[in-house]
């Protein structure tokens, strides 16, 4: 006999430690199945809830298993918002009107039991778990309670729930072991293994809901601002019955077209005859009354600042609609090329703030910090043009195919894109060494390129080809826009603006106007003249207004109270300001 006890010892401890390697690699294989469980589900909080009940029962095999979520985690005051509860089948049996193995709706008193539970909220502000082998016996236990609850509670296991950013969302909760005994130290480590991985699901979870709450208000938002950002049906019928004039009687064909000429509603009228006269609404097939909703929401869509509004929309576009007449351009680019020119132009600030892009970095606006520091603004107005196209019955390019549709989008793109003076600055030398040295062909894709950016930014900047009063007026408007610019510079970054968006330096308009002129403009329309000499009026202008500019710096030179304020050193201010005017 004594020859089998070592044999049998030996057998009694292999068989104890296979069950207890069995137990571990059953809980182990628990929590791979609980990690899984919660990377199914992540939407829904009552059901990720749900499914951490069932497998916290299932392991640690108790009779009732509850989850309290906390009302504000940031709020030092532990307070519960929402609680779930679990009871075991067996448990369920002895309970009148409960439904098997399912998430219950706990009796009044025993939910305000778990939402009052002083051993939850002990866990929730101290972080630390709580295991009570003899409820009756531990002085944190409310029995009162316990008793008027109905439930006879002999042993608590409570651990904290925690966030990735290692914050208490919550507590997790299992009550009286199946077979009586109370909860061991493995088990309470096994729990808190289990409810790091339910912190997290249920945390995804939270975040998750408070994404698709942000994307609600927003989806609310946009479709309230679409409402208020697009015209009228009043407005579409009056402009679709509307006779249309000729461009002989707008005179939108004239090269010193005077840019105060038309009222609002008068270039929407204009607008519509140069879509009719370059052939666009019939060559893309587009919808007259689509056409018509379609320039009134862009209209709408141009805030009430200074200048850069819809009158200089308009003003641009008519600018690009008579070079490309006068000159002859239509040969040059394809019909897909003008329509996005003309679009680009009457797109181009749209929802402009009155700033630029400097001014918007400075603040760290929410543009800048969507779209980055460059061309922060270009790319917005892109954007909110894609937008108004996107609304219902604004789309002017419904009836293209799908690639004719990519092909102009990135057109448009490209166009207002251009009318960034960053942009300017880095491609116009490529373009002057082109028409300097006569070696363009315009049938190469890369230079024909650089040929439309070159006519966004003439018309864009074509205010300076106008007559001397136009050209006086539009530098004044804006200059003023400039100077608010400036004022909040100095007021709410407590800066000292530069030359051009300095109030204080206004008299050196005339100086700041020849420098203007003389580094960004003359440049380019001289080079436009070498493409085509047709254009030559545009030049003779910028020289005649030059002119002017110079009398009136001579003037101010000469004026004992204007020389004051003039600081030689300021033509540095300017050049520094340059490349962030747009």
């Amino acid at each position: 006999m004594e020859m089998y006890l070592p044999f049998c010892g030996i057998a009694i401890s292999n068989a104890q430690l296979f069950a207890a390697s069995r137990k571990e690699y059953d809980r182990s294989r628990a929590l791979l199945e609980v990690v899984n469980d919660l990377f199914e589900e992540q939407t829904d909080l009552e059901k990720i809830v749900k499914k951490i009940m069932h497998r916290a029962q299932a392991l640690l095999k108790c009779e009732r298993c509850s989850v309290l979520l906390l009302e504000d985690i940031e709020s030092p005051v532990v307070k519960f918002t929402k609680s779930f509860e679990l009871m075991s089948p067996k448990c369920s049996a002895d309970i009148e009107n409960s439904s098997k193995d399912s998430v219950e709706k706990p009796s009044s008193s025993y939910s305000d039991w778990l939402v009052n539970n002083s051993i939850a909220e002990l866990v929730a502000s101290t972080g630390l778990p709580v295991n009570i082998s003899d409820a009756y016996q531990d002085p944190r236990f409310d029995a009162e309670a316990d008793q008027i609850s109905g439930f006879h509670i002999r042993s608590v296991l409570c651990v904290p729930i925690w966030n990735s950013s290692h914050q208490i969302i919550g507590v997790a909760q299992v009550l009286n072991r199946l077979d009586g005994t109370p909860f061991d130290d493995a088990d309470q480590r096994l729990f808190e293994a289990f409810v790091i991985f339910c912190g997290l699901g249920i945390n995804n979870t939270i975040m998750y809901d408070q994404v698709n709450k942000s994307w609600a208000k927003q989806s609310v938002a946009l479709d309230v601002l679409s409402y208020h950002a697009t015209c009228s049906k009043a407005e579409v019928d009056k402009f679709k019955a509307a006779d249309i004039p000729l461009v002989s009687e707008l005179g939108i064909d004239d090269i010193h077209f005077d840019d105060f000429s038309l009222d609002t509603d008068a270039m929407i009228t204009a607008a519509l005859r140069m879509f009719m006269e370059l052939g666009m609404v019939q060559k893309f097939r587009i919808d007259y009354e689509t056409l018509c909703r379609w320039l009134l929401t862009v209209r709408k869509n141009y805030r009430m600042v200074l200048y850069h509004n819809w009158r200089h929309a308009f003003n641009v576009c008519q600018l690009m609609f008579a070079m490309l007449t006068t000159a002859g351009f239509q040969e040059i680019l394809t019909e897909t090329e003008i329509l996005a020119l003309i679009v680009g132009c009457l797109c181009h600030d749209l929802d402009h703030r009155g700033t630029n892009n400097a001014f918007q970095a400075k603040i760290g606006s929410a543009l800048a910090q969507l779209y980055g520091t460059s061309a922060t603004l270009e790319h917005h107005h892109f954007n909110h043009a894609v937008m108004i196209l996107q609304s219902e019955g604004h789309n002017i390019f419904a009836n293209l195919s799908s690639k004719d549709y990519s092909d102009l989008m990135q057109l448009l793109k490209k166009s207002i894109l251009a009318t960034d003076l960053t942009l300017y600055f880095e491609r116009r030398n490529e373009f002057f060494e082109l028409v300097n040295k006569g070696d363009y062909n315009w049938n190469i894709s890369c230079q024909r390129d650089i040929f439309r950016s070159m006519l966004m930014t003439a018309c864009d900047l074509g205010a300076a080809t106008k007559p001397w009063e136009i050209s006086r007026q539009v530098a004044e408007l804006v200059t003023s826009e400039f100077f608010e610019q400036g004022d909040r510079e100095r007021s709410e970054l407590k800066l000292t603006p530069s030359a051009i968006f300095d109030r204080n330096r206004k008299d050196e308009l005339p100086r700041l106007q020849l420098e203007w002129i003389d580094s960004i403009c003359m440049p380019l329309y001289q080079a436009l003249v070498k493409v085509n000499g047709k254009l030559k009026p545009m030049l003779d202008s910028v020289v005649a207004n030059r002119r002017r500019w110079e009398e009136l710096h001579k003037k101010r030179k000469l004026s004992p109270v204007m020389t004051t304020t003039f600081s030689p050193s300021s033509s540095s201010d300017f050049a520094t300001s340059l490349e962030d005017i747009n």
